[in-house]
Order: structure tokens, then sequence, then C-alpha cells
């Protein structure tokens, strides 16, 4: 096989359309991640269990279905009860959801590890429970978690090229529908590229993140 860069020179306009769309997924997907965990996880400490019942079972259910069936739930199936969403847009829920409940999982084990004491003094100091949280709690909690956080960003990029399985081509459906139509294999070896040249850098940044916060 010859390297043709004429090849790699007609895909780059689709390759950074694709990019475009990984970006978004990844951005978008994250934000929701971040934040719906947070929101599980603090919901599974609830003294009522007409919450952490109902949390707990969709959580779990979440986590252990797979990925790309969530993603053809929420495209094919969900539009026959509700509204209908673009193919993007299902990709970043479905990013956004899956992953929320990993990061649950994360947010709880930060939280856990905050010492009973600080729990405590804000019990004598009589700060309300939303005070405690915001003030106290989650301010520690939230520190101790970011190099895990961010190891499922990692994660969620690596799988984002699920989302082009319900129409959104990102990187890799661009390359695939590239390759396809002119029979070449520059356009999924640029994409193997790119997503090399991504995801290492932001793993050698969470790696100093992670010493940083240590020391």
């Amino acid at each position: 096989m010859n390297w043709d860069w004429q090849v790699v020179d007609d895909f780059m306009p689709k390759f950074w359309d694709g990019v475009l769309v990984t970006l978004q997924a990844l951005g978008w997907g994250t934000l929701i991640a971040f934040s719906l965990g947070l929101v599980w996880a603090i919901a599974l400490r609830s003294d009522q269990k007409w919450i952490t019942w109902p949390v707990a079972a969709v959580t779990e259910f979440i986590r252990n279905t797979p990925l790309l069936v969530q993603l053809f739930f929420l495209f094919y199936v969900v539009p026959e009860w509700g509204p209908t969403m673009s193919p993007l847009t299902t990709g970043i829920i479905g990013l956004g959801l899956h992953y929320s409940t990993y990061t649950a999982e994360v947010y709880r084990a930060g939280i856990e590890g905050v010492p009973v004491g600080q729990w405590e003094a804000a019990t004598a100091l009589s700060l309300s429970k939303r005070r405690t949280w915001t003030a106290v709690i989650l301010p520690q909690a939230i520190r101790r978690v970011i190099p895990a956080l961010g190891n499922y960003v990692v994660a969620m990029l690596k799988d984002s090229p699920m989302i082009s399985a319900i129409g959104a081509l990102d990187m890799l459906g661009e390359g695939r529908a590239f390759s396809d139509t002119t029979f070449t294999t520059e356009a999924l070896t640029v994409v193997g590229v790119a997503f090399i040249v991504i995801a290492y850098p932001a793993s050698l940044l969470l790696r100093a993140l992670e010493r940083r916060l240590v020391r």
C-alpha cells in the first residue's frame, strides 16, 4: 500500500467536521456526567428510602447496560413517547447519562473520604445541611476526586465513536464514511493518530494534576 497525501488532503475538511462533533460530544457529555453524577451521589446519601432506592436502581441499570444499547434506545425508542432529538444531541445525552453513573461512584468515594470530624464540626457550628454540603464537604470531596474524574473524560473520549452508530459523525464516523466511498485507508489512519494526539497529552495533564493535588 502506498500512502497518498492527496487522499489525506481530500479528507481533511470532513476530518475537521468530525473533530468538532467529537469535541462537542465530549464537552457537553462531560458537563452532564459531572453534574448529574454529583446529584446521584448526594441523593444516594439521603435518609429517605423513597429517594435512595429508585436512584440506586436507575444508576445500577444504566451502569450495567451497554452504552451502545442506551444510544439506540434514546434515538429510536424515546421519540415514540416524546420529542425527537438530533443524533448529536442524543449522543451527548447518552454519553453524559451513562458516565454520570460512574462519576457518582467517584463522588461517593470522595464524600466518604472526608473525615467524620468535618461533619461533626459543621453540626457543632449549627450549619444547615445545605451549608454543610456546599461549604464544608463538597470542596474537600471534589478536590480529592479530580484525577479520577479526569480519567473518565479520557474514557468518554475513547467511547465517543459509538455515537456514529446513530448518525452523529464524529472523527471515526467521518473516517469510515470517507474510506467506504474512496476505498482507501488514509482517513482511518489520520483518525487513529488524532485520538492519540488528543488522549495522550490529556493523560499526562491528569498525572501532573494528580501529583500537584497530592503535594
